[in-house]
């Protein structure tokens, strides 16, 4: 069934709330795993990955670093204002989401945590909605000083010290992401040398993460929708990797529906006779049952929200009704959902 068969009701179902995680496990590799890609679902550990994987097939990991995105300050006026920086631009500027009383004017100033300006300079971003902001320093040194690491807002609690190290992964490298790449979050040095030792071989892609991955989708009809722009990189090295593995009869896992979707998104368009393209860009793909996949054979992530771009996109990769069959069977032997949340291993 191709997605115009599919409404948004289709990607609904009940959660009870006290599965949400609102914590990471104790060990990041000792996570629950669905493993889902026969006809029977099998519950695992996390840490059981390699066993599961085969030597020759090459793991794709996002590389990209949660920056401690979310601001708090004050208007000239006193209101209060907080912000969620989206993407940090040169020149000391920035793409943020505002909340305040009132939406601050061009050319006004806010004042952050009480320790740096920014100037108000306009409206705009990839999507239209976000607030063009000039800072009084080099961003992301200011939010690293005064900003808090921007948990997802199904997660209750203020971010802790515990959440700067466990909402990022152990490998993170390249600055720019405001929600975490969940499903490597399970991933520790231990479980990284236990994949090398079995032969299965890793690449890295960025994609930075924007705040859009928790918005809702509104249409019913699914084509009516329009999803959020991320900016991402796919290198030369990672391109030859997959070429390789292709070419040799490995498989492609994507460690996480990010890293999937800058993969597929780099083989739009490729050239005749490539799989997919180096290089850098930004990516609004939206994946839905029906979508032809180029790249990723196999995908480890995590539980996802209902009715959400995410859903339809492991639907789009596993078959509807059996994305259907796991999630009842998650539900039943209470996995831990979303980003602190338990993982599952799928294929095409």
């Amino acid at each position: 069934m191709s997605a115009s068969s599919y409404t948004l009701g289709d990607f609904d179902f009940h959660l009870p709330p006290e599965l949400i995680a609102q914590h990471p496990a104790a060990e990041r590799s000792a996570s629950r795993l669905l493993d889902g890609r026969g006809d029977q679902p099998v519950d695992r550990i996390f840490r059981e990955l390699p066993e599961l994987l085969q030597a020759g097939d090459l793991l794709v990991f996002n590389n990209t670093r949660v920056i401690k995105a979310r601001l708090y300050g004050h208007k000239a006026s006193g209101g209060a204002v907080e912000a969620l920086v989206e993407r940090v631009l040169p020149g000391k500027e920035v793409w943020a989401h505002l909340r305040a009383s009132k939406s601050p004017k061009p050319g006004s100033t806010v004042r952050f945590a009480d320790a740096f300006e920014a100037e108000v300079l306009g409206r705009g971003g990839p999507d239209g909605g976000l607030f063009h902001l000039r800072l009084s320093g080099d961003p992301l040194t200011l939010l690293e000083q005064h900003g808090h690491v921007p948990l997802p807002p199904y997660i209750t609690h203020a971010d802790d010290e515990d959440d700067v190290r466990r909402y990022q992964t152990v490998f993170a490298s390249a600055p720019g992401a405001v929600a975490a790449p969940t499903a490597a979050l399970h991933f520790d040095e231990a479980l990284l040398a236990a994949l090398k030792a079995r032969g299965i071989r890793t690449a890295e892609v960025t994609l930075h993460v924007g705040a859009g991955t928790f918005q809702p989708v509104r249409a019913d009809n699914l084509a009516e929708h329009k999803m959020h722009s991320e900016w991402f990189n796919v290198p030369d090295t990672t391109v030859q990797a997959i070429e390789a593995t292709k070419a040799a009869g490995g498989r492609v896992v994507s460690v996480g529906t990010t890293t999937l979707r800058a993969l597929e998104s780099a083989a739009l368009g490729a050239p005749a006779g490539q799989i997919l393209q180096a290089g850098s860009r930004d990516t609004d793909i939206f994946i839905t049952p029906g979508f032809a996949f180029k790249v990723v054979d196999v995908l480890i992530t995590n539980f996802h929200l209902p009715k959400s771009t995410l859903m339809m996109l492991v639907s789009a990769l596993a078959g509807y009704e059996h994305i259907r069959a796991l999630y009842q069977h998650a539900i039943e032997q209470r996995y831990r959902f979303f980003s602190y949340g338990d993982a599952m291993l799928i294929q095409r």
